[in-house]
């Protein structure tokens, strides 16, 4: 009836209250658990009821973060040089595809007394992609040789002239390099060989420093062995914002450096032999994809240490997930008009730009019809969803230059798989063992949760 009261029966919930609340009495609202912070307003007078069911009633779970474990983590030289060590070798079989000889053959007549044509081989070229492929490691060297701490004059001493001595040789051999190069080929192979590298300071470098100078200075100073940023300093919303942009840009930076470390390896030595040459082309390609893709895994697991990436897991478990639902299948459910102001509660379904949308997480501060907040929340409110996926690439590599070894039928291939496959077992057996440790830890932390709420 139009007069008559209302029970709590006529409206229901998206998941069952855990308890009951009620209107305190004599107040025109009532201001619920601060878990929630979110306000139910009700009626004051006997003969009216609730026109809002009270949020508290539904609570929130308190998260609770467990520490993982400290993992060793290769100090930014040694990674560098590791790195350095997995391009050169790639790049060392290639040259051997692409100057290989047939040196077995009978000693009556040979083609060659050597198995690579070395005379063919252009040492300038090779000396300015070595350069190009150790810019990282001489950027290492020279910014540890930069030390600014109290240190003793003699040790003062062995940095400047470490730093003399890198750059100095490492500017004389390219400029060496560069002038012999242009006397010796033409300009649209000079444009070839610069075009990748000249892109890359001007567009990428640049944009890198200055948008990451915009960031605060706990997230913009996060490096592979710094995750010192507290969720929940600030509001949260801001947090996931520069925590996203800081993520895209490391992405970027791993893309990026892997795409020129490829281009330089498979694509610049076979641009610059005689047209008389033959090699093999498709080796060539494979090999680009295989670099590419075995830099990026290194450089991910670099950049994205765990630390970080368990940052980036509790900032999406306080971000929460909003999922859209057809309004006609909750025409009976209460909804409420959705605010920034407010921690929404898991189950509670809202109204934000005409659509209705339901709480996933625990805490829900996100913004419904953002679809940016959706993919921070899908990405990394698992923890080990990154690390899952690096494993899965890295095995499918594997797997693949595996068979192709059994398949080759050439020297120079199965030479080149076998020493390719080398620095992937070294990466995947990382990853694995960070898997492992990883996979008990928030496993643990997982059953230690489910044991306080049966308690």
């Amino acid at each position: 009836m139009a007069g008559g009261r209302r029970g709590p029966s006529r409206a229901s919930y998206c998941r069952t209250p855990l308890n009951e609340s009620g209107s305190l009495g004599g107040s025109s609202y009532s201001t619920s658990s601060p878990i929630t912070g979110v306000r139910s307003r009700t009626r004051s007078g006997s003969g009216t009821g609730l026109s809002s069911p009270p949020l508290a009633a539904q609570t929130v779970i308190p998260l609770k973060h467990n520490k993982i474990p400290e993992l060793p983590l290769e100090k930014s030289i040694l990674f560098e040089f590791h790195l350095l060590f997995c391009h050169l070798i790639a790049l060392f079989v290639h040259y051997i595809n692409i100057y290989k000889t047939v040196w077995w053959y009978p000693p009556a007549h040979p083609p060659s007394h050597t198995s690579l044509n070395f005379h063919l081989i252009d040492y300038n070229l090779l000396v300015l992609t070595t350069i190009v492929l150790a810019r990282r490691l001489i950027t290492a060297v020279v910014k540890e040789a930069s030390h600014n701490g109290k240190i003793s004059v003699s040790q003062s001493v062995v940095f400047v002239a470490t730093r003399f001595a890198i750059l100095t040789g490492t500017g004389w051999s390219l400029c060496r390099s560069l002038i012999y190069l242009f006397r010796t080929y033409s300009f649209l192979n000079l444009l070839f060989l610069c075009y990748p590298f000249g892109m890359y300071i001007p567009f990428f470098r640049l944009n890198y420093d200055s948008k990451r100078s915009n960031l605060p200075p706990s997230v913009a100073n996060i490096g592979p062995h710094e995750t010192g940023l507290a969720i929940g300093r600030n509001l949260i919303r801001n947090e996931v914002e520069h925590l996203k942009m800081d993520f895209n840009w490391r992405v970027k930076e791993v893309l990026v450096n892997a795409m020129l470390s490829a281009y330089y390896i498979a694509f610049v030595p076979v641009w610059f032999i005689k047209s008389t040459q033959y090699y093999d082309k498709r080796w060539s390609c494979e090999l680009f994809i295989l670099v590419w893709i075995s830099t990026c895994v290194i450089l991910t697991r670099h950049l994205l240490p765990p630390r970080y990436c368990d940052l980036l897991h509790k900032a999406a478990a306080h971000l929460g997930c909003w999922q859209k639902v057809d309004p006609a299948l909750c025409s009976n459910v209460l909804q409420h008009p959705w605010s920034e102001e407010y921690m929404w509660p898991q189950g509670v379904l809202v109204k934000h730009n005409k659509n209705v949308y339901k709480a996933m997480g625990n805490y829900n501060v996100a913004i419904p019809s953002d679809v940016s907040h959706f993919r921070f929340y899908f990405f990394f409110n698992k923890p080990l969803r990154i690390l899952n996926i690096l494993i899965i690439i890295e095995g499918v590599v594997i797997f693949y230059q595996l068979y192709s070894l059994l398949c080759s039928e050439k020297w120079h291939h199965t030479i080149s798989l076998g020493l390719i496959l080398f620095s992937n077992y070294y990466a995947f057996f990382k990853l694995l063992r960070d898997r492992i440790v990883l996979g008990k830890a928030y496993s643990y932390s997982t059953s230690g949760n489910s044991e306080s709420k049966l308690n």
